[in-house]
């Protein structure tokens, strides 16, 4: 089976989409894969990609065509067209698309058990899946009484994506009430809104908390701080895709379905780790908490940040987030712990050290504690997942 696969190969979600397809090849028969970048069609055309395929006998195509593109035009030769969402999905092929309001619903509602009140989301105007996670979002919003308090940024051009006015984005997010929850569209735009708080000086998480979309690994990870994001189930539907390509190939008669990719859960990073409160002497231990993450910090240390005795602290501190102060820094620590299994080599011994955690044995009981599992199972039941 040949496959041309036409899409921007920045990003990790076309290879996690080809991870599932990879899985199908192996239990079934060898794929040939073809990586062909946007800039070609736009060079060529329609016209021009399906010259290209029918020279290289190309048997399946997956793109993300432009809503004008004459998709049928592939099918008059005898290749299998599927849409890979892009601006807007099609009705004479299939498409493979998302729960958007679903995934929206589930940003929303991490948002609000946090105690957040106001509320924004960042994205692209008249693109389907920007559109979609965003009314998922604003209607979840609503429903909780809080749609007085929704703010709205999607001024971004999605045939430009990579180029943004960060003076207008640094604009909004100044003008913006404090403490405010941001869902943004995908990865990306997360990642433009974290350097756009730094630039003008708003503080992420304590003034604006950030969620992202698709849990891209490289993307998330180089966010300072580190990015949240929303993991969806795309491995899986690249092997649901390629099941259905290929009986599509097989039964020429057979017309295919729409591929939904379903929203797995909140990978929790340091952009969103945080409750929304207005007491300024809790923001402020948040702050100092988040900041000193990789520092092995006591509630004495934090009781010096603020003019309070310990007993009101942590009355004060309970009523704002639920949990206690040494909880909150356990769970804080425990995430970065997990952060850093993923993003290195290194021994669990060498990651507690880099913690200031001079027992890894210590740290090593607390983590299994919280996520169920050894910090050695965590690391390759995850890396596992990553290759699939």
């Amino acid at each position: 089976m040949n496959l041309l696969f036409i899409t921007d190969f920045t990003e990790q979600f076309p290879y996690r989409l080809l991870r599932g397809i990879l899985r199908y090849s192996l239990e079934t028969e060898p794929w040939t894969v073809y990586k062909m970048p946007p800039s070609f069609k736009n060079e060529t055309g329609l016209r021009g990609v399906i010259s290209w395929a029918v020279e290289h006998e190309i048997d399946v195509v997956i793109a993300q065509f432009d809503p004008l593109d004459n998709v049928v035009e592939f099918g008059r030769h005898g290749i299998v067209a599927i849409a890979q969402d892009y601006v807007s999905t099609f009705n004479e092929i299939p498409n493979i698309t998302a729960d958007y309001d679903g995934t929206g619903a589930l940003a929303a509602k991490r948002f609000l058990a946090r105690g957040f009140q106001n509320f924004a989301f960042f994205g692209y105007r008249g693109v389907c899946w920007s559109d979609g996670r965003c009314r998922g979002f604003r209607n979840e919003v609503e429903k909780a009484g809080f749609g007085d308090n929704f703010h709205l940024y999607d001024k971004q051009n999605i045939t430009n994506f990579w180029s943004y006015d960060m003076h207008a984005i640094s604009e909004w997010l100044t003008s913006l009430p404090k403490p405010i929850a941001i869902m943004a569209c995908d990865d990306n735009q997360a990642n433009l809104l974290i350097q756009g708080c730094n630039a003008c000086g708003v503080k992420v998480p304590t003034e604006v908390a950030i969620v992202g979309v698709d849990n891209d690994e490289i993307l998330c990870s180089m966010s300072v701080p580190s990015l949240s994001s929303i993991n969806m189930d795309i491995e899986r539907a690249g092997y649901e895709t390629a099941i259905m390509a290929a009986r599509m190939v097989r039964e020429p008669g057979f017309k295919g379905y729409d591929i939904i990719i379903r929203p797995l859960n909140i990978v929790s990073r340091m952009s969103s780790n945080v409750f929304a409160t207005k007491d300024q002497e809790i923001l402020r231990a948040l702050e100092y908490i988040g900041s000193h993450v990789d520092h092995k910090i006591s509630v004495s240390d934090v009781l010096e940040q603020v003019p309070l005795s310990r007993r009101l602290l942590e009355q004060r501190f309970m009523k704002a987030t639920g949990t206690s102060i040494y909880q909150y820094i356990t769970s804080l620590r425990i995430e970065r712990f997990a952060e850093l299994l993923l993003a290195s080599n290194d021994s669990v011994a060498n990651i507690a050290a880099r913690l200031e955690e001079p027992d890894a044995k210590s740290i090593s009981r607390r983590f299994q504690a919280l996520k169920g599992c050894t910090p050695s199972e965590f690391r390759r039941e995850e890396l596992r997942k990553l290759r699939i």
